[in-house]
């Protein structure tokens, strides 16, 4: 077994060599032989200089996550960058691949730098909500300057090559041969009698624009831009610490607020999802080497809103789609929201005129389902009925050839039900899409009794070719994200109804995390959509009081954005709160019984997030999702849901089962069992003092 870091010598230069599949992380086995290595170059009189290179497909791309909740074991990661530093030989880092967090860090220890045109370097670590903590913050706006630094390590942007060399981060770019090209680089500084640079000890160039009203304007912009999140205001606190303290109390700064960032529940919440969407894309009884189905062309059945986002993923990812409608009208309506949305992004800059013509050139038209003979996979995008979406799987069944997946964009209803209708229910899934679809990252993969395994790694697979977040979900009314969802609606309902006002609910919802309150996102959706829900909920409880105000609203013709007036009324595309409403309310609570209370905020966040965690444990008892981590994914990916929050499974167990338990028990007494029961998976963990992350393990 090969070394993890080996050291050699060619013609004077020594090689260190980082060989940790599959990314170099930074674990302990690796600082370990890097500090040998350091040791052995300063000992070895036939070494001049020094390349640090990394075998396989990348540089180091980070420190070892999986270490950041266990002891520190020596050499700490901060040591190893400043003995790089210190060496009185000169070292080159070669580039490749990606140099992110730690690996840059660690390259930045280096006295120079050089890359291939096609690497990439970053300090991510906000994502996970820490900062760089490893000197990152002190020599970023060393190498790049404050302002640049600032822009990258707040939003954990990754810089290409070019850019990297064009703001000072690496000193030159290698064509070809990496580890030749970094050597004759290092002989060529040693021939020049190149300084030791030392980046600790550079002096940041654009400092003196530092001053309090450039900081206090970032802070301004990092308030709406990252809402509630923890870790880039702490960046922001080392920079300002870097450009007006000395390099070791700068670096003690950072020291301070990187510990308090890794004890915070927001990158508890952060380091979660980051596992999370990783796992989601293992399913237990669908092997990794399960065989995939070729999928060359697609066909999208429905041209609205969703089906021409749907269509557009596709596209994006360089596949040929055929749209289908009733009727030419209907396709043309559909084609121009189409070219609309990539219009858009030719306003942005991010596509040309030329690009969107090719686009729009991949996609056949047409309304006859004949034309959908030969693709290999097929997706319906038609309304929310039970009807209608019999018919249009009969119809494919007819005609699709042998193999050719069949799948449903449903949000709710029976997708059993649905592949009954055809011959070939193991070909059969659903693909829910979440609007606007070809924005949304999510996409709940529904496995029916019959689906066969390898449709499902189809979807799968698809659906990380489309960069979507795939998430594989079960057979129920509403699968995992809309079921969850119902309660937290529901709640807000009643809100409604008991006199709380819905600016109020929306607010404090907001103020949580949430990217919009309930009451919007009604709103937006349309409560048209909703009471169709409703009414294709076909075994839901006999309740007079269940999402009353969606059936009056819609009744009455009160749609939401799309009509001037829902819960709010609309001047233009701005909610005014508008007393009829609640006028309304109060007269239906008359009518029902239900009485006006006064609530707490933190009884509101209780009611809305507490009722989609006891539904959460219902669908895991019931195998309707695999993890917890599963339903995290769902919520933050495709419900608004802050990453610093987790998903509600994470934020429950943050909060504590026990105190779950004891508000979903207090509701309980207050509006009975009918929706209120606790999950018996939740009383179990509660009163054992486990989790749900236990219980994931356990198993």
């Amino acid at each position: 077994m090969p070394a993890t870091v080996s050291y050699e010598v060619t013609d004077g230069i020594a090689v260190i060599t980082i060989d940790n599949p599959p990314v170099n992380a930074m674990s302990a086995a690796v600082r370990k032989g890097c500090w040998e290595a350091l040791d052995r170059l300063a000992a070895d009189d036939s070494a001049r200089a020094a390349v640090l290179i990394c075998a396989g497909r990348t540089f180091i791309a980070g420190a070892d996550i999986t270490e950041f909740d266990k002891p520190i074991i020596d050499p700490w990661l901060p040591d190893v960058v400043e003995k790089f530093e210190a060496s009185e030989k000169l070292i080159v880092a070669a580039i490749h691949g990606t140099a992110l967090g730690g690996g840059l860090e660690t390259a930045m220890g280096c006295h120079y730098r050089c890359a291939l045109p096609s690497a990439r370097v970053g300090l991510p670590e906000v994502l996970l909500g820490l900062l760089p903590g490893a000197t990152g913050t002190q020599r970023l706006p060393r190498l790049a300057g404050a302002r640049k630094a600032l822009d990258m390590m707040t939003s954990g942007r990754q810089a290409g090559a070019a850019e990297a060399l064009e703001s000072g981060i690496v000193e030159r770019l290698v064509e070809g041969d990496l580890r030749a090209g970094a050597i004759a680089y290092a002989r060529e500084l040693l021939d020049g009698g190149a300084p030791l640079k030392r980046v600790s000890q550079l002096e940041i160039h654009d400092a003196a624009d530092m001053d309090d009203e450039f900081f206090s304007g970032f802070e301004q912009q990092l308030a709406r831009k990252a809402r509630g999140f923890f870790a880039p205001f702490r960046i922001l606190e080392c920079v300002r610490a870097a450009v007006n303290e000395s390099y070791p109390d700068a670096f003690r700064t950072e020291r301070r607020l990187f510990d308090e960032c890794k004890a915070s529940t927001h990158s508890q919440a952060q380091r979660h999802l980051f596992f999370a969407e990783r796992e989601v894309a293992k399913v237990p009884d669908v092997p990794k080497i399960t065989p995939v189905r070729d999928i060359n062309s697609v066909a999208v059945i429905g041209a609205g809103t969703m089906g021409g986002g749907i269509a557009m993923n596709f596209v994006n990812a360089g596949m040929p789609v055929t749209v289908l409608e009733v009727d030419r009208a209907g396709l043309e309506r559909g084609l121009g929201i189409i070219r609309k949305n990539y219009g858009v992004a030719v306003d942005k800059g991010r596509m040309t005129e030329a690009q969107l013509e090719q686009a729009m050139g991949m996609i056949t038209p047409t309304t006859d389902y004949a034309d959908l003979a030969g693709a290999d996979l097929v997706i319906e995008a038609v309304f929310e009925n039970m009807d209608i979406k019999k018919q249009v799987f009969t119809r494919l069944d007819e005609v699709c050839k042998q193999g050719a997946i069949l799948a449903s964009n449903t949000s709710s209803l029976d997708l059993n039900e649905i592949a009954a209708v055809t011959g070939r229910p193991q070909d059969v899934s659903g693909m829910h899409f979440f609007a606007p679809a070809n924005i949304m990252k999510l996409l709940e993969v529904v496995r029916g009794e019959q689906t066969a395994a390898d449709v499902i790694a189809t979807a799968m697979a698809i659906s990380k070719k489309i960069r979507k977040v795939g998430v594989l979900v079960g057979v129920c009314f509403g699968f995992v994200g809309n079921r969850m969802f119902f309660p937290y609606i529901r709640e807000a309902q009643l809100m409604m109804l008991e006199g709380i006002r819905p600016e109020r609910v929306d607010q404090v919802a907001f103020d949580w995390g949430m990217a919009m309150g309930p009451h919007a996102v009604m709103d937006l959706s349309g409560l048209d959509v909703f009471y169709k829900l409703n009414n294709e909920w076909r075994d839901r409880p006999d309740d007079p009081v269940y999402c009353r105000m969606i059936n009056v609203l819609t009744e009455m013709g009160r749609l939401g954005q799309k009509t001037g007036a829902g819960t709010y009324r609309y001047e233009g595309r701005k909610a005014v709160p508008d007393p009829e409403v609640m006028d309304i309310a109060r007269r239906e609570a008359q009518a029902l019984g239900v009485r006006q209370i006064e609530v707490s905020d933190e009884e509101i966040v209780e009611r809305l997030l507490f009722s989609m965690v006891n539904e959460g444990a219902r669908v895991l008892e019931e195998g309707i999702a695999i993890r917890p981590g599963d339903i995290d994914v769902i919520f933050v990916n495709g419900y608004g849901m802050p990453r610093y929050r987790g998903g509600p499974m994470k934020y429950a167990d943050m909060v504590g089962l026990d105190k779950v338990l004891a508000a979903v028990e207090k509701y309980r007494a207050r509006y009975g069992d009918l929706w209120w029961t606790p999950a018996p998976l939740l009383e179990q963990l509660a009163r054992s003092g486990s989790s749900f992350r236990e219980w994931n393990e356990s198993r």
